[in-house]
């Protein structure tokens, strides 16, 4: 069963969107800001409704959302996971650290849903069943689906070109397009869940044997096992341009899709900017440097830890080796599915561009979501009329700071920004707490190293040619789209972000020190600070 887009927390008259109002709820954008960092448009929105809900098989009591909307930006109602658990006698705070709710404390203040025992299983198990059997369908057939995407997208832009009117649109989108997105979606959970699932179970049993830093360190050879990971690609790619071992043309059929901004389909793409590689391969030669140096001085570091567990625990060197294939294995799955998606994603902007041209509606199509756009090609155009109220919507959420990733119960974006003492690592509508001084920062450990210098405070990579070599980056949250920046840093801060997130395991590849979902990182630290980033324990000093 096909279940419709919700509008939850939607207000037709205003076009705003806030799901914090629909109830008292835990939320966080730790696992999902990564992905879309930016305010998001209804289009979009109604692209992660196909991610989480029409490519899930699961459903939750209540008619509650898992993934929700707060004011354009996406959370994750973690009251929701955190009730299911504790229906059936489980306590999971703790497992909600790290990828969830970053570095807040377990004891963080959790609202609970009442649900009974049968009522959870009831509803749950069978999608939870189901997902177990589509997750090893769904491995099996990544190899296929990465190999074959570049030419479906390739064929879906030839077919959409022989679109001259609506009906033609609506028929390619129904009939290929969407069923494609939907795939496309599965494999993406699957991958990811797979991929967190043995990651974090390694990572942890690795702390307890050998401690935080040989941990990370030990876990840092990802694309040495199974060839280059695909998030390092755009990086990697830069490099053989610059080197003259890969041509333009190569580097934008294999890397032009991936971006800062690359699943905002109301974000242009790099193909419609003729001066865009020019301008990436401009700011990577700033870059003191070079890849492959960083990548083999962290092999180094790799097998030094390596050597010191053989060492320490020899009789859990075969079981350990084999876990951290497995992981290899993962990761590699989880980025290659991951940067095919965006190529789907990006191919979705096309589509939407060209029914804006034979709907008359230019970029106002973005501000309607997918069913809406279907409509309105099969020649019901209501929605349209909602389209100022969303763009202006759009336009008054975009001009504030980045939200708190963490938000507990009703939230007013407003009215918190208006607040000069304002907390930017969580929002907790049942007290008020305000800013205090911090000599150190704690997050997660993203990379391992030590290193002290000068901060660099930016809010968007479109400010990363501020940023001058050796200097530490301190910002909301990085994703792909920010990786050419990396050799140029000495370290990375973020506030939002968690040990397994893209960039973050980019960072250790390379052997950047960095420390992950600080929370606070923003609020407690200006340009031209000197600090000292410890990776390795996840701490930040200001000296």
């Amino acid at each position: 069963m096909v279940r419709t887009f919700p509008k939850f927390g939607y207000n037709p008259v205003t076009g705003e969107w806030n799901d914090s109002l629909i109830g008292e709820f835990l939320w966080s954008n730790v696992n999902v800001s990564e992905a879309v960092p930016d305010v998001m448009t209804p289009s979009t929105w109604s692209l992660w409704w196909i991610y989480h809900y029409e490519a899930s098989p699961f459903e939750f009591p209540g008619d509650l959302p898992f993934c929700g909307n707060i004011c354009g930006r996406p959370y994750l109602n973690l009251s929701l996971i955190a009730s299911l658990y504790r229906a059936i006698g489980r306590d999971v705070r703790k497992e909600l650290q790290g990828d969830m709710i970053g570095s807040a404390p377990v004891e963080f203040d959790i609202p609970y849903i009442p649900f009974s025992p049968l009522q959870v299983l009831w509803k749950t198990l069978p999608g939870l069943l189901k997902s177990q059997r589509n997750s090893a369908r769904d491995i099996a057939q990544i190899p296929e689906f990465v190999t074959a995407t570049p030419g479906w997208c390739r064929s879906m832009r030839a077919a959409l070109q022989n679109c001259l009117d609506a009906s033609s649109l609506l028929s390619l989108w129904k009939q290929s397009i969407k069923p494609g997105m939907v795939q496309a979606c599965g494999l993406l959970r699957s991958a990811a869940l797979n991929m967190s699932d043995r990651a974090t179970k390694l990572h942890l049993e690795l702390i307890n044997l050998v401690g935080e830093t040989d941990a990370n360190a030990i876990l840092s050879n990802l694309s040495c096992a199974t060839g280059d990971l695909a998030s390092l690609g755009p990086l990697l790619g830069l490099e053989k341009v610059r080197n003259r071992q890969l041509s333009c043309e190569a580097y934008m059929e294999h890397y032009g899709h991936r971006g800062p901004h690359e699943m905002e389909l109301f974000a242009p793409g790099s193909d419609e900017d003729h001066h865009w590689l020019e301008k990436k391969l401009g700011e990577f030669n700033l870059s003191a440097k070079d890849v492959e140096s960083l990548l083999a001085n962290q092999r180094a570091k790799y097998f030094s830890a390596w050597e010191r567990f053989v060492a320490k625990y020899p009789g859990k060197v075969k079981t350990t080796r084999r876990e951290l294939d497995k992981v290899s294995v993962a990761a590699r799955d989880r980025e290659a599915v991951r940067s095919e998606v965006t190529r789907v994603t990006r191919f979705v902007r096309g589509f939407l561009l060209h029914a804006a041209e034979i709907t008359g509606l230019g970029d106002g199509i973005f501000f309607l979501s997918l069913d809406e756009m279907c409509d309105v090609l099969a020649g019901d155009r209501s929605s349209v009329v909602r389209i100022p109220a969303r763009r202006e919507a759009y336009d008054k959420y975009s001009a504030l700071p980045p939200y708190p990733p963490i938000i507990v119960g009703h939230f007013d974006p407003f009215t918190w920004a208006s607040d000069p003492n304002r907390r930017s690592d969580y929002f907790n509508a049942r007290k008020t707490e305000r800013v205090t001084a911090a000599a150190v920062i704690r997050g997660f450990a993203g990379a391992a190293g030590i290193v002290e210098g000068i901060v660099r405070r930016i809010d968007c990579v479109e400010e990363g040619n501020q940023i001058q070599p050796g200097e530490i980056l301190v910002t909301t949250t990085t994703n792909v789209g920010w990786t050419p920046l990396f050799p140029r840093l000495a370290a990375i801060v973020t506030d939002v972000g968690a040990p397994l997130s893209h960039a973050a395991i980019v960072a250790r590849e390379l052997g950047i020190p960095a420390v992950v979902g600080c929370g606070n990182a923003t609020m407690l630290l200006k340009t031209g600070d000197h600090v000292r980033v410890d990776g390795g324990v996840g701490t930040v000093e200001l000296k």
